[in-house]
C-alpha cells in the first residue's frame, strides 16, 4: 500500500451513518498510527514529510473530524464527543489496537481516549498540547483570530504566525512547512468558519474542565513541544509529563506550537523509535 501522502486519495467510511473522510498510507501488517489533527485542520493540513517518514515503517491514517473537510456531520462541541467519534472511526476500520499521534486539539482528544478506550491504544505521542483545566488554553480563540488577521493583512498563511516563533530560522522553516502542505491533487474541502467556531468551543470547554486523573494510565506516552508555544503553553507539557505515570518529555529549543513541523526530521526519527519500541514490547508479551 506504500504511497506518498500528497498523492494519496481521500477515502470515506460510514461511521454510524456519517461519512468520515481519511487518507491511509504506509506498511500493512503493523500497528496503525492514527493522526489526530489540530484545530481547524483538514486532511491537507498534515505535514507530508512527517506522514511519509512514518509510513516507511507503519500504517498511518489521518481523518477529518465530523463537520471538517470532506467528512459529514457537525463538529462536536466537546473533546469527549470528539474522542467517542474517533473511537467509533477506529472500530469501523476494523482495528483492535492503534497508536495515537495527537497534535494540539488532537492531543486533547488522545488524552480523552486514554481514559475511554485504554485497551484500544498501544502508545501515544502528545504534541503541542496540554491537560484539561489548563487556564492558558482559554486564550486559544484570541490568539487564533489575532494571527488569522495578521495573516490576512500580510498575505501570509496564518500558520506562519500560529505555529512558529519570530526568529529567522523558524520563519524559514515555517515557509518550508507551508510550501509542502500545499495539496497537488485530491484536495480536501476547506474548513468553514462555523466549524472553526464550534471547535473553539470544545477547546475552551477543555480549558475549563476538571483535570483528568491519569493515575491508572499505564501506556507509554511521549510528550513533545517547543519551548515557545504561544497557543498551548509549554508549561502544560511539563504538567502532563508529571501527571502521566509512564511519560517522557522532549522540548525542542527555539520551536513553537508547531514544533513537530519545525523539526520534522528529528521528530519523525524519534517517533519511529518510540513506536517501534512499543511494538517490540507488545510482541514480546504475546
Amino acid at each position: 500500500m506504500q504511497t506518498t501522502y500528497s498523492l494519496a486519495p481521500i477515502r470515506t467510511i460510514d461511521v454510524g451513518g456519517v461519512p468520515i473522510a481519511y487518507r491511509h498510507i504506509g506498511v500493512e501488517g503493523t500497528t496503525p498510527i492514527i493522526y489526530l489533527n489540530h484545530l481547524a485542520a483538514n486532511l491537507d493540513g498534515c505535514d507530508p514529510l512527517i506522514m511519509d517518514n512514518l509510513a516507511k515503517y507503519f500504517t498511518i491514517i489521518c481523518f477529518d473530524y465530523q463537520g471538517i473537510g470532506s467528512s459529514g456531520g457537525t463538529p462536536s462541541l466537546s473533546v469527549e464527543e470528539m474522542a467517542q467519534e474517533t473511537i467509533a472511526f477506529v472500530q469501523a476500520l476494523g482495528f483492535d489496537k492503534v497508536h495515537l499521534l495527537g497534535l494540539s486539539l488532537g492531543g486533547f482528544v488522545a488524552q480523552a481516549m486514554l481514559r475511554m478506550a485504554p485497551d484500544l491504544i498501544g502508545c501515544v505521542v502528545l504534541a503541542g498540547t496540554g491537560p484539561a483545566g489548563d487556564k492558558g488554553i482559554s486564550f486559544v480563540p484570541r490568539i487564533t483570530f489575532y494571527d488569522m488577521l495578521r495573516g490576512f493583512l500580510t498575505g501570509n498563511d496564518a500558520r506562519y504566525f500560529l505555529f512558529f516563533p519570530k526568529t529567522a530560522e523558524a520563519r524559514h522553516q515555517a515557509k518550508a512547512f507551508i510550501a509542502r502542505t500545499q495539496p497537488r491533487q485530491n484536495k480536501d474541502k476547506p474548513t468553514t468558519m462555523k466549524a472553526l467556531l464550534r471547535q473553539l468551543c470544545a477547546v475552551v470547554s477543555w480549558a475549563k474542565a476538571v483535570p483528568q486523573d491519569f493515575s491508572n494510565v499505564k501506556h507509554r506516552v511521549w510528550i513533545v513541544n517547543g519551548d515557545y508555544d504561544r497557543m498551548v503553553p509549554t508549561a502544560g507539557s511539563h504538567e502532563l509529563a508529571h501527571r502521566l505515570p509512564n511519560a517522557s518529555l522532549s522540548i525542542y529549543r527555539g520551536a513553537g506550537h508547531g514544533a513537530i513541523f519545525q523539526e520534522a526530521e528529528l521528530f519523525t526519527q524519534q517517533a519511529i523509535a518510540f513506536y517501534k519500541a512499543n511494538d517490540i514490547q507488545m510482541n514480546s508479551v504475546k
